[in-house]
């Protein structure tokens, strides 16, 4: 699947600042130095168009952009903060959890996973916070390139036999790495499939 236009529209600080309209959104949040940025650039084929930075926790605000003139990539900070005085996480868990819990327009929220490493609690603890709100969302494992294959399969079914353990079904999960763009077809036709089915229904 061809991303023909990504552009970033604007940066919001608030819920309420976002932009108005009906196009779907598809949001990306994880921890921090998860790979987001990396990720987004990847899925739209733009180098730069999020910017990747060494300091964990960079993304603050909002960040929406327009793909296609028909759905916005939503980049949220990150949760599992970086260095934060405890006034600047609550304000960070407010907006994101504002965004989460009341954005009409999301679609579905993509909680990166980092597949170099074992389940870790505040990603596991997060995806529970979404399922007892009832937040549609999928995980993406990044970074897969990174780890040896068996370590990362090891590590991906032992995160996934831990959501079983808790859960009846469990959600879309794709494999990516930015570096050599595995996963970005699938997580695209995903999204793709999505929409059509949207347009369809109205």
């Amino acid at each position: 699947m061809q991303v023909k236009t990504a552009e970033f529209i604007t940066s919001s600080s608030r819920p309420d600042q976002c932009p108005q309209g009906a196009l779907p959104e598809y949001a990306f949040i994880g921890r921090s130095n998860v790979g987001k940025s990396s990720l987004i650039n990847m899925l739209t084929g733009r180098k730069a168009l999020a910017a990747t930075s060494s300091t964990p926790g960079k993304t603050m605000l909002i960040n929406h952009f327009l793909i296609d003139q028909s759905w916005y990539l939503v980049d949220l900070p990150g949760y599992g903060y970086a260095q934060r005085s405890k006034k600047a996480i609550e304000k960070l868990q407010r907006l994101i959890e504002g965004y989460i819990l009341n954005r009409e327009q999301l679609i579905s929220l993509f909680v990166l996973v980092d597949s170099r490493l074992e389940p870790q609690k505040k990603d596991l603890e997060f995806i529970r916070f979404l399922g007892e709100n009832g937040v549609p969302f999928g995980i993406i494992f990044t970074k897969a390139d990174k780890p040896k294959p068996l370590v990362r399969r090891q590590n991906v079914d032992k995160f996934l036999a831990t959501l079983q353990a808790e859960w009846e079904e469990l959600p879309p999960h794709f494999v990516t790495s930015s570096a050599t763009g595995l996963g970005r077809e699938e997580v695209l036709k995903y999204i793709r499939d999505i929409n059509r089915g949207l347009q369809q229904e109205t």
